[in-house]
């Protein structure tokens, strides 16, 4: 998230319900506008890396509110400018594949 605001993030986040699955796969920069409030609440769907993400990392997250364990469904690439397959862009991340329809 790298400009509007977070409230509208947070928003959203602390109204799912639980047993609801939530996809997310970053753009631009996941991280800039990220809260430790917002991180949290990632975390709390199941996300590793939401504590950890900086500036233009590419992150894809597959969790669920009222999961008991971190999601399986997640990938995370560190921007680093001497590995950067675009210029100053991380290489793509791709997450295929099949999910319960039941996450907990």
């Amino acid at each position: 998230m790298y400009s509007g605001d977070v409230k509208l993030l947070l928003d959203f986040l602390k109204v799912i319900p639980h047993g609801t699955i939530v996809m997310v796969a970053s753009y631009d920069d996941p991280a800039t506008k990220l809260n430790d409030e917002a991180r949290t609440l990632l975390s709390e769907l199941g996300s590793s890396y939401a504590s950890k993400l900086g500036f233009r990392d590419n992150w894809t997250f597959i969790g669920a509110k009222g999961l008991q364990e971190k999601s399986p469904y997640e990938q995370h690439l560190k921007n680093d400018a001497a590995k950067n397959k675009y210029d100053g862009w991380p290489e793509v991340l791709e997450m295929e594949g099949c999910i319960p329809k039941k996450m907990d």
